[in-house]
């Protein structure tokens, strides 16, 4: 009977080699990868049965690489395992889908459950956060200022957002996704009007307050 196959996304290099040792005693290790563009390219070209993906990866965040994951149907499972406590990252990632929502500091003993679980069609969230998971849930108190600022942009202007607050050049960012630098620049110009923002300087604030970048 085959293993379960499971892909890492993480831009840690010293923590993607201690998952290695753990995932591997348990499921097929297809590949590791470091931001969040290489990890819809491995999904797609691996198929794997479960990605572990963090919030924090260059290029693209592990939550914007869960909504493209969604929009693409991809099968896979996906397993959140990040060092980020804050609620509204849990509960970011349980409406896109994933099955789990685990903290890093204690992967040694939920990481593998929490794929476990998943596999089975249930979810995982450490139990650390969980009960307050629960309670924002039941009380519908997801519409944060935050979560409103997001929703005004597209998909594709919080791909851009992020590539400009991680200090890519537009010209870069169009080689990147493949669109013209004045597409680029014309994302750029919605972004700031939509939010308001007036100076480069502010575009990146918003983007570090927000959670948007892989830093």
């Amino acid at each position: 009977m085959s293993l379960p196959r499971v892909l890492l996304a993480d831009d840690h290099r010293v923590v993607a080699e201690g998952l290695k040792g753990l995932l591997e005693t348990k499921f097929e290790l297809v590949g590791i990868v470091e931001d969040g563009r290489a990890l819809l390219s491995a999904v797609a070209e691996l198929d794997p049965d479960v990605v572990v993906l963090d919030i924090s990866m260059p290029l693209l965040n592990g939550i914007q690489a869960s909504e493209q994951l969604k929009k693409d149907k991809a099968r896979a499972k996906v397993v959140f395992l990040t060092m980020h406590m804050d609620v509204s990252y849990a509960i970011r990632a349980l409406e896109l889908g994933a099955s789990a929502y685990v903290l890093k500091h204690a992967a040694a003993t939920e990481l593998v459950t929490a794929i476990q679980e998943a596999l089975k069609g249930n979810t995982y969230i450490s139990p650390m956060i969980a009960g307050e998971v629960m309670q924002s849930f039941l009380e519908k108190k997801q519409s944060t200022s935050t979560k409103r600022d997001q929703n005004q942009l597209t998909l594709r202007q919080r791909e851009v957002l992020q590539l400009l607050a991680e200090g890519h050049t537009v010209k870069n960012i169009a080689a990147m996704i493949h669109i013209s630098p004045r597409t680029v620049e014309f994302h750029k110009y919605r972004i700031m009007e939509n939010l308001n923002l007036r100076t480069q300087a502010d575009l990146v604030k918003f983007a570090l307050e927000h959670g948007i970048t892989g830093a």
